[in-house]
């Protein structure tokens, strides 16, 4: 059975082994902290936002599953998504601190914002795991990816599809939240292979990530710019990618230039199976998810030799602190590899994938 099918069948006994309830958008019940407890611990799970289809589809059942496996069925879970407010994020947060988790992993909405409950934790003996975002203040230890190097592949990917025209050519940059640290590494990868090679006739943050705001930004890049002189886009992650697109069909493209996206939601995989995407950036939600939910247990549980094993990396936090860490490997999932990725993972299946409407474009690649 594919792996991430495997773990989310999995996840359904799963989360029937952790407590259930909701107050604040907050389900499961806490336990007090303790410097090292057996399975009997509560682990406090803080995401950031629902546009990005990974968190509720994937790490989450994943990270649940894995915390219920790791202790035996007697871990909880407690979980709550911040949809996109910072505010909401830190009000959350706030409640699993006085509900006494005895760890937290938080994927921050605002990096910068988060960083009071951080500490508020910490004066609590609380540790905290940041997860997929790098937040501020004192974290105990970080899971993600080489977020330097999603860029670097987003950027490549963009240059091999412009070849010999790239000094001649105009793209557009799409980037993402500048609250959300990962946004300048992605940025900077990217950067490495553009600079002095190819020219950035328009660059746009995104609040929020937000798809609208990308759109209505793309709308403004096809005016200055020119519908035809656009030779690529750079988009951070695939919500973007999708209202891009949509943007430059509505201005009435016949050929989508080269996007990148980054997340492979179904309906980017699906938009590359098609050709309107160029590409995105392919991460193990498995082991993302898994590891965190690894860290996290050992962490309480007092299992320095296992934690340790899980902590081999390091990044650079607030204040030069070097910060224990794991880093997920990474992958372009184009036209010719998603039988190889996504599919061989048991993130879908093929016919998730090739829905009628992309029934022809997935026979032509040999999707079937």
């Amino acid at each position: 059975m594919p792996r991430i099918a495997l773990a989310l069948a999995a996840a359904t006994s799963a989360l029937a082994l952790t407590a259930c309830g909701a107050v604040d958008g907050i389900g499961g019940s806490g336990d007090s902290a303790t410097a090292a407890k057996g399975d009997d611990i509560t682990v406090g799970l803080l995401l950031p936002d629902k546009d990005t289809a990974r968190f509720e589809t994937f790490d989450h059942p994943i990270f649940e599953k894995e915390v219920a496996s790791l202790t035996h069925g007697k871990g909880k879970v407690v979980y709550a998504n911040a949809d996109a407010n910072p505010a909401t994020q830190s009000r959350q947060f706030r409640r699993m601190v006085d509900r006494k988790v005895d760890i937290v992993l938080v994927d921050a909405v605002d990096a910068r914002a988060v960083e009071p409950e951080v500490r508020r934790a910490k004066d609590a003996g609380i540790p905290v795991i940041a997860y997929d975002r790098l937040a501020r203040g004192p974290i105990d230890a970080y899971v993600s990816h080489d977020n330097e190097l999603v860029g670097e592949v987003q950027g490549r990917a963009i240059m091999t599809a412009l070849g010999s025209k790239a000094e001649t050519s105009d793209i557009v940059m799409m980037n993402g939240d500048p609250a959300d640290p990962n946004t300048a590494w992605f940025k900077e990868g990217a950067m490495e292979e553009f600079r002095n090679r190819v020219r950035i006739a328009k660059a746009y943050d995104t609040a929020k990530w937000s798809p609208a705001a990308a759109e209505s930004n793309m709308r403004k890049a096809i005016r200055t710019v020119g519908l035809k002189n656009i030779a690529a886009v750079y988009s951070a992650n695939d919500g973007m990618a999708g209202a891009v697109i949509d943007a430059l069909k509505e201005a009435g493209a016949t050929r989508i230039p080269p996007v990148t996206g980054q997340d492979a939601n179904l309906d980017a995989v699906q938009r590359v199976v098609s050709g309107e995407q160029y590409m995105t950036v392919y991460k193990s939600f498995l082991d993302e998810a898994t590891q965190a939910a690894q860290m996290a247990v050992y962490k309480v549980q007092g299992k320095d030799i296992q934690y340790d094993a899980l902590t081999r990396d390091e990044v650079d936090g607030s204040g030069g602190r070097k910060i224990p860490a794991t880093l997920v490997p990474v992958v372009s999932l184009t036209r010719d590899n998603i039988k190889d990725t996504v599919v061989a993972d048991g993130v879908y299946s093929v016919r998730e994938i090739c829905t009628p409407k992309y029934a022809a474009d997935c026979a032509a690649i040999g999707l079937e």
